[in-house]
């Protein structure tokens, strides 16, 4: 590991002047990803901000009924809020589907939005990447690409995002509230991360500068018919090959209104507003499901050894969608 500074200011005015002032500097939280990156080689820190004394650890109900989420609320607080469990329970369940534990402990609700790829070339520093060193080559595209994108990806990057939790956020219509040198600003959570095009370096819409201080989740109820869908190689402690999170507001035997995200498919957590439209109003049917399914893979592009995740993304969508139904 290469030699860093560490600094642990006493606001968050100060953590982003700390960062403003230090090419290479990084805010560390729960560090169960960052602290990796950096043993392997992949991220190089010259100085560590500590934000974990900062005020962003609280959960608190807005005066509109949103739920502001702090960004240093650790995932298993997150997961088992008594609020949470019962207005958004997609989002507590897609938590406790990630992981270990012990990790839910430690990591951060800010720092699991800003979690990297677990592309083994991004990892490996022997091998071109073009997220880890830009203009090197994508080493997954002819290489072993069984985890990799099948939807959004570009010929410079077929990675996937990894997280569990940003799926359900991006289903929920969330927001990012981020401060930074000009001040603070709100990212639509759609809008916060980025698919790779010509920059796949670049993982979010962040600033360099900007530090998360908070998520929002909007005054809606999905709390009935919610399912989150999480097909892996184990059962446990392990990265999706294909996530769903589903969710359905029913009336009548029709449905009202619709969420449909994804993880695993793509760059980002991949949620089609199309697809979402194409349920709202009409009568659940397996059917209707399945044309749904297929509009969500209407451009996937498959690679040698990922092309199997198109049809078991279309399966998983149609299951999602039935156990979303089904539940009471």
């Amino acid at each position: 590991m290469n030699p860093f500074t560490y600094a642990k200011p006493k606001s968050s005015e100060q953590a982003v002047t700390e960062i403003s002032a230090h090419a290479g500097a990084k805010f560390i939280g729960g560090g169960t990803n960052l602290l990796d990156l950096m043993k392997e080689g992949v991220t190089r820190a010259t100085r560590l901000i500590d934000v974990n004394h900062l005020p962003f650890k609280s959960i608190e109900a807005t005066k509109d009924g949103e739920l502001k989420i702090g960004a240093l609320v650790t995932n298993s607080e997150l997961a088992y809020d008594s609020r949470v469990e019962t207005k958004y329970p997609l989002l507590s369940a897609a938590i406790l589907a990630g992981a270990s534990p012990q990790l839910r402990n430690m990591a951060t609700t800010g720092g699991n939005l800003l979690q990297r790829t677990r592309c083994y070339y991004f990892y490996d520093t022997h091998t071109p990447c073009n997220k880890r060193s830009p203009g090197s080559g994508c080493s997954a595209i002819n290489g072993i690409n069984r985890i990799h994108a099948v939807l959004g990806a570009s010929d410079q990057c077929i990675a996937v995002h990894p997280s569990d939790m940003c799926v359900a956020l991006a289903a929920l219509a969330a927001k990012v509230h981020v401060k930074g040198p000009n001040g603070d600003r709100t990212i639509d959570f759609k809008n916060f991360h980025r698919l790779p095009a010509n920059r796949p370096d670049l993982d979010n819409t962040l600033e360099s500068e900007e530090l998360i201080t908070a998520v929002e989740l909007p005054n809606e109820d999905f709390s009935q018919n919610f399912y989150y869908l999480k097909l892996r190689d184990r059962s446990s402690y392990a990265f999706a090959l294909i996530s769903v999170a589903a969710a359905l507001r029913l009336e009548d035997g029709k449905i009202l209104e619709a969420r449909l995200a994804m993880g695993g498919v793509a760059h980002k957590p991949w949620r089609d507003e199309g697809a979402e439209s194409m349920l709202a109003g009409m009568k659940p049917t397996k059917e209707l499901y399945q044309k749904v399914a297929d509009k969500v893979f209407a451009d996937a592009k498959g690679y040698e050894h990922n092309r199997f995740k198109i049809e078991l993304g279309k399966r998983a969508i149609v299951r999602a969608l039935e156990l979303a139904e089904a539940r009471s």
